[in-house]
Formats: structure tokens, sequence, C-alpha cells
């Protein structure tokens, strides 16, 4: 959600909000959940849905991250069509999540801003217009689960905003 032409707000992610754009990930008592292991773990059950579309598989990475200095210009967004893109923290720490809705490449308007608390994780459904990943405080390692295909197959397709820079200010 844009406050002013040039700065985003930075929302809580929920569920419900962050559904047009994909899934979130966490262990949350919404989430279909049950005892496993002798009763040593909980299973937190599909919490989602990995695309891969035909002719590509599904990878596992590890990305490390650097932290972004605030105030942070958006000027770029990327989408991938061919599968979607999860990223979950491996420490308890927040990260900023912008997107938009699949389309067209995004305006002003289409693109909001939600804070990852410590615990939850994303998964940006194809097509889904999102920012590079923005670390907060401290460097931090994510797990990435996304696809790949052929080797001379490229998913990965980068806009410059039109309209010029979105602003994160931290604080909002």
């Amino acid at each position: 959600m844009t406050t002013t032409p040039n700065t985003l707000t930075i929302e809580a992610l929920t569920a419900e909000a962050f559904r047009p754009f994909g899934d979130v990930i966490e262990a949350s008592d919404a989430a279909h959940h049950f005892t496993i292991n002798q009763g040593f773990a909980e299973r937190y059950h599909d919490l989602a849905q990995v695309d891969t579309a035909e002719g590509g598989h599904t990878v596992v990475s590890l990305f490390k991250a650097l932290p972004r200095r605030f105030p942070l210009a958006i000027t770029v967004m990327e989408r991938h069509l061919l599968g979607s893109q999860a990223f979950v923290a491996l420490a308890p720490v927040p990260f900023l999540v912008v997107v938009a809705p699949p389309g067209d490449a995004p305006g002003p308007q289409g693109i909001r801003c939600f804070l990852a608390g410590p615990g939850q994780g994303v998964n940006y459904a194809r097509g889904t217009w999102h920012h590079p990943l923005i670390a907060l405080d401290a460097p931090g390692d994510f797990l990435v689960i996304d696809r790949a295909g052929p080797a001379c197959e490229v998913d990965c397709e980068e806009v410059a905003l039109a309209h010029g820079a979105l602003w994160l200010v931290r604080g909002r």
C-alpha cells in the first residue's frame, strides 16, 4: 500500500493480506498441523504450493543476504513465470517482502511491502512481481525453494520502475 507517490508503508505479514501474492510460511495455529515422531515433533503440513511448471524441477538453495541501508530506494522488481519461489530465514530474524500482483510491469499503486517477522517465510506465486531479498539488521541466511530447468533456460524477468523510485523508511 503506497502512502504517498514516493513512499511505501511497511505492513505486518499475514496470510490474508499476502494471499494475492502467494503463501505465508509459518507454524501458526491456523495451519494444518499434527504430532509426529512419537510425540517429539509437531508437523505444520503443506504450507506452500511449490510450483515448478512442466520441464522444471524443485531445487533447495541457501542465500546469504547482506542487510540493506535505509532509506532504501525500490527501483526494480522481478518475477519468475515458470515457478514459485520461497524464502525462509534460517534464524529468527525479520526481513522485508516487497511485492506486486502478476501481470503487466507494476506501477506504484500495486506495490506493497510486508515485514516478515521471526518464524515467517513467504512463497511467491508464479508470476508475482517482487523485489530482491531485503535483509534488515544483520547478514542472514535464507532457505530458498524454487524451480530449475534446462541450463539455457532463464526464468527471471527484471524491470526498472518506470515511475521512479519508491522509498522504504525504517519506522514506518
